[in-house]
């Protein structure tokens, strides 16, 4: 009898993970696309005692699929830590200075897999298979060539042989205008160029979703809108998703949405407007 009831309880606790994974997300209505990323009563801080920062305080906020985002807010806004944290590159804090912890938990929820259940491994293997990254600084190795460094994310997933690899890095290449430099190193692109060559690799993986940290931060007006045009064919055309964080306004209303971040919260969210505010 025991052992019935045991069953009974596994099998009903089954139904219920099963029905928490397919139930819709609160924060967006039934008809938008499936839910891409999710950030439940969000939290971070950094210290402890008297030297604790509340970075971010209690942010929820959806990702659907196809959406082009963009974060804007102050510097120390948290928008840059909240990028992070919804690639899997930091994990939220789930307790006040205090030690009480969040309710509900501060979690993020990559493609429906709460982050909080995977180990480092697990985390670092869901986010290379889920997301790229774009940073302000390129992040390129040097003595590797242009199609060499787009190559590298491919062969670390190992989906692709390097012969594969390398035929793709070189088509995302082309594709972004440096098909004449794919055998130039690194060091001897120009910004605009070495920040092209960032682009395609973060999306050598085929992400589910890009993540950009101020991509334009470096580069002059002339490049920052050829990055400009590329996210927007990448989100058009594509239908890739971007969440992009920057404090270039004119970037910024390109998007389809825009978030307005203040002192670590979401002060605004809504369609971007041509002035790079909410609406």
């Amino acid at each position: 009898m025991e052992h019935i009831e045991e069953r009974v309880r596994v099998a009903e606790g089954e139904r219920r993970r099963r029905a928490a994974l397919i139930s819709p997300s609160p924060l967006l209505p039934l008809s938008h696309p499936p839910v891409l990323l999710r950030a439940q009563n969000v939290h971070r801080i950094l210290g402890t005692g008297d030297t604790a920062n509340h970075i971010l305080k209690g942010v929820s906020l959806s990702i659907a699929r196809d959406e082009y985002v963009s974060i804007v807010g102050a510097s120390g806004s948290g928008k840059s830590t909240l990028l992070y944290l919804l690639g899997g590159l930091d994990r939220p804090t789930r307790a006040s200075a205090d030690g009480v912890p969040f309710d509900p938990p501060s979690v993020v929820f990559i493609d429906g897999e709460n982050t909080a259940e995977h180990n480092d491994t697990e985390l670092a293997a869901l986010r290379n298979e889920k997301v790229g990254f774009v940073f302000q600084f390129h992040y390129l190795l040097k003595e590797f060539t242009a199609q060499e460094n787009v190559c590298l994310p491919m062969l670390k997933l190992r989906r692709l042989g390097r012969k594969a690899a390398m035929d793709r890095a070189a088509d995302l290449l082309k594709q972004f205008g440096l098909g004449d430099k794919l055998t130039r190193p690194a060091n001897r692109l120009s910004g605009g160029e070495q920040q092209r060559v960032a682009i395609a690799r973060a999306l050598a993986n085929e992400p589910a979703v890009l993540l950009a940290d101020e991509p334009t931060g470096n580069l002059d007006r002339r490049n920052s809108e050829l990055v400009a045009d590329i996210f927007k064919e990448l989100s058009e055309k594509g239908g890739q998703s971007i969440v992009m964080v920057t404090h270039d306004l004119s970037l910024a209303s390109r998007a389809r949405r825009l978030i307005r971040m203040e002192d670590g919260a979401v002060v605004g969210d809504g369609p971007a407007g041509a002035d790079g505010a909410a609406r």
